[in-house]
């Protein structure tokens, strides 16, 4: 982003009631001077209260009043004079304009945005992004409509980071949106500053508020889901089967219940995972016979 034109500075101001105060005897005075001259036949007495009290009443307009959680930008003359942050009663150059700014916390949300990520599949995604007016002279002067650039921003940081990540990752260490969304919300929010601080904006913090596939592939990716769920389900009970074989040979060789041959460990190692890793229940065959018959 270009530099910003401005920074904002302190605008100089002065307590509201003190200047409510001089404005007040200025204006009771030109009057009564006013009122005198004209009783006296005094015309240049009359023209100076009148002054006098003009000058009191454009005393009062230079009164603002400063809300908590806003700012005034001053101008004096289309030129940039600073800014009022102090709440409450003050007094600034009365031929200024004033515009207020607020500086509250805000949120935006974006719009449910229909993207493709790393891998080409269409996803749905929504975020909402905290933010701040931090610097007021930026926010009024460096784009046209602060609010709606930290909309427009906001949703083409969305889509870049959609565009950089899978939905799910496929490798052992890689991000992914759905898995790793601490450290893709933390990108997010880089990017996203990055983007307003042309604008005196500062981002808070950001979150996925939405993130599911396009209803098209929906179903199939649900499938695939599903498949890999298997896969690791089937993968933990192998592993736990061999581990509960190797310690049923184990103990039997420790306590010599009984001396097998290879062939007969084989046969033995046989029937127990096909127990242990069956989806179904198994029913077992007697032998009535010897070992080997």
């Amino acid at each position: 982003m270009p530099a910003a034109p401005v920074g904002e500075r302190r605008a100089i101001a002065f307590p509201g009631a003190l200047m409510f105060l001089v404005g007040l005897v200025l204006l009771v005075v030109g009057v009564l001077a006013a009122l005198a001259g004209a009783g006296l036949g005094r015309g240049g007495m009359t023209v100076v209260g009148i002054l006098v009290a003009l000058l009191g009443l454009l005393t009062f307009r230079g009164l603002i009043t400063v809300n908590p959680g806003e700012a005034r930008v001053v101008q004096l003359f289309g030129r940039y004079t600073g800014t009022v942050r102090r709440d409450g009663w003050c007094w600034v150059n009365p031929f200024s304009g004033r515009r207020p700014v607020s500086t509250r916390i805000r949120n935006h949300e974006t719009a449910v945005l229909k993207v493709n990520d790393s891998d080409g599949n269409p996803i749905e995604i929504a975020t909402v992004v905290v933010w701040q007016v931090a610097d007021t002279a930026r926010a009024v002067f460096a784009v046209d409509d602060f609010v709606r650039f930290v909309g427009i921003q906001a949703e083409t940081a969305v889509r870049h980071i959609a565009n950089s990540y899978p939905y799910d990752s496929h490798e052992a260490n890689g991000l992914s949106l759905r898995d790793n969304a601490e450290e893709i919300t933390e990108k997010l929010s880089a990017e996203i500053a990055a983007r307003v601080q042309a604008a005196g904006v500062r981002v808070v913090e950001s979150r996925i508020t939405h993130l599911a596939y396009a209803p098209e592939i929906a179903q199939a990716m649900l499938q695939r889901q599903q498949a890999g769920a298997v896969v690791a389900a089937r993968q933990r009970i192998v592993e736990g089967a061999v581990g509960m074989v190797q310690l049923a040979l184990q103990r039997i060789a420790e306590h010599e219940v009984v001396e097998l041959d290879e062939e007969r460990k084989a046969a033995m190692v046989s029937n127990l995972l096909v127990v242990l890793c069956g989806d179904r229940s198994t029913q077992p065959v007697v032998n009535t016979g010897s070992l080997y018959q």
